[in-house]
């Protein structure tokens, strides 16, 4: 799926991820965000699905936040939230296979059941008869 980047709204802040004495020089942290609600380049369905998938990444005004600070440098971590955006809107566009309900096998219970009797005739066999 292309993501048109004119429709995302990029911000940098300073991370506390790696990069030693740099982090408090640099802003390197990359915070994307988007209007879900608004965003015409992605079906309804997969935007319905993409919420329901994801609730901690959509705010109270219907935002959509993805957030990196991997790397050390902004350019990486502008890449690494476009590639988790993508990986999301992927995942949120495949649809779950329904399950088809099967029924279990006659052999299969009666296998079953003789492990059972097997485990009770063991257990019965520890018990101690009164009188013995």
């Amino acid at each position: 799926m292309k993501i048109p980047r004119e429709k995302l709204q990029v911000s940098f802040s300073r991370s506390s991820g790696p990069g030693g004495q740099n982090v408090n020089k640099v802003a390197t942290r990359v915070e994307v965000r988007f209007e879900l609600a608004g965003a015409d380049w992605i079906s309804p369905a997969t935007r319905a699905r993409l919420a329901t998938l994801n609730p901690r990444r959509l705010n109270r005004d219907g935002e959509f936040i993805v957030v990196s600070s991997r790397f050390r440098s902004q350019g990486r971590n502008l890449e690494d939230c476009i590639e988790k955006l993508e990986a999301l809107l992927k995942k949120a566009a495949t649809r779950s296979r329904r399950r088809v309900p099967t029924r279990k096998t006659r052999a299969s219970n009666e296998r079953r059941l003789q492990a059972k009797k097997r485990r009770s005739d063991i257990k019965s066999g520890r018990r101690s008869r009164p009188g013995e």
